[in-house]
């Protein structure tokens, strides 16, 4: 199996790289006032760092727009997937998952359309998520960020994208981002890597989804230049993990990367993190992409992230500790 063709792409000598896979790209919704029938989300694109041509795409959900929310909705900012290498914030599903989370959580959603590798490698894409972090402190950057609380921030991603999420949460523990509060982090089937196969990955090295050969060739394009798959952007340490916001840790036993995600949950949990793992249901990986079903398990689940992390609610239950044993989580 050719890496290079499952993914739609072909390597230029220059290093980069031709995406012959294409989606017709979705345009942001039209501007606040502007009547769309039907119309539950608006959306909108906005400029993020001209100096390296990245920008973020809004979703606000329209009861919102018509006035100030009361209390103001929690702040979401996502990191699509795609293996740092392919899709952006207009791609379809890409701009439907956000809609779906700006209506149902309900929340401002700010999508960042960062740079993709290989022509900019890792740590380019972490970069631009704490430049949209440094963005998102300010409610004078777009009218549309007085609709959210800058106390209920929370950093969110799908696949790589919750790797990205993963490492812009380890640097912000060291900026000063007031009055911004970073309050949950969101990992929607991390993508993790290693130069040790993990069982899960020995058992499924022809996934459908992520076969082993394209999750390396993936690797090999994002990492830094003469870096290998356990390079801590893959293949996080434990040390260090300590002082992150509670976090959600969302897999599926028919992921070839499953072992590293309940492995990674553990690890977090070991640190002091306060974490809720949901790493045992059915499933592949980007199955919310394919099944209708799994898409709303997938929002509720983060809704209910979202409510506990502010007291919403939050009994105390019995979570997967990522080892393979059950252990107490305290209320978020």
């Amino acid at each position: 199996m050719d890496p290079y063709k499952f993914l739609g792409i072909s390597l230029n000598p220059d290093g980069s790289v031709t995406r012959a896979a294409t989606f017709p790209l979705v345009p942001a919704s039209p501007v606040e006032g502007e009547e769309v029938a039907g119309a539950t989300v608006l959306s909108k694109d906005v400029p993020l760092n001209p100096a390296t041509s990245t920008s973020l795409r809004l979703f606000l959900p329209s009861a919102a727009a018509a006035a100030n929310p009361n209390p103001k909705l929690p702040l979401i900012v996502h990191f699509h997937g795609g293996g740092f290498v392919l899709f952006g914030t207009a791609t379809p599903f890409v701009h439907a998952s956000c809609e779906r989370l700006a209506a149902a959580v309900p929340a401002v959603v700010a999508s960042v359309d960062y740079r993709l590798a290989p022509e900019h490698r890792l740590p380019a894409a972490i970069d631009d998520a704490v430049d949209a972090l440094l963005w998102a402190r300010s409610a004078s950057s777009d009218p549309w960020l007085l609709r959210a609380d800058p106390s209920r921030c929370f950093l969110m991603g799908s696949s790589a994208g919750a790797t990205i999420a993963l490492h812009a949460a380890l640097r912000a523990r060291t900026l000063d981002l007031d009055p911004l509060k970073l309050t949950g982090l969101i990992l929607n089937q991390p993508f993790f890597g290693g130069n040790e196969r993990t069982a899960s990955e020995n058992a499924m090295p022809h996934d459908k989804v992520v076969p082993l050969a394209v999750a390396d060739l993936m690797w090999e394009l994002a990492l830094p230049e003469g870096s290998d798959r356990d390079h801590e952007y893959a293949n996080p340490r434990e040390e260090g993990l300590e002082g992150l916001p509670p976090c959600l840790v969302r897999g599926y036993k028919g992921d070839p990367l499953i072992d590293r995600q309940r492995v990674f949950a553990g690890m977090l949990g070991r640190r002091g993190v306060r974490v809720v793992a949901r790493v045992e249901g059915e499933g592949h990986h980007g199955v919310e992409l394919f099944r209708p079903e799994k898409a709303a398990e997938f929002v509720a689940d983060v809704a209910s992230f979202v409510r506990r992390c502010h007291g919403g609610d939050g009994e105390e239950e019995e979570e997967d500790d990522g080892d393979g044993a059950a252990q107490r989580r305290e209320r978020l």
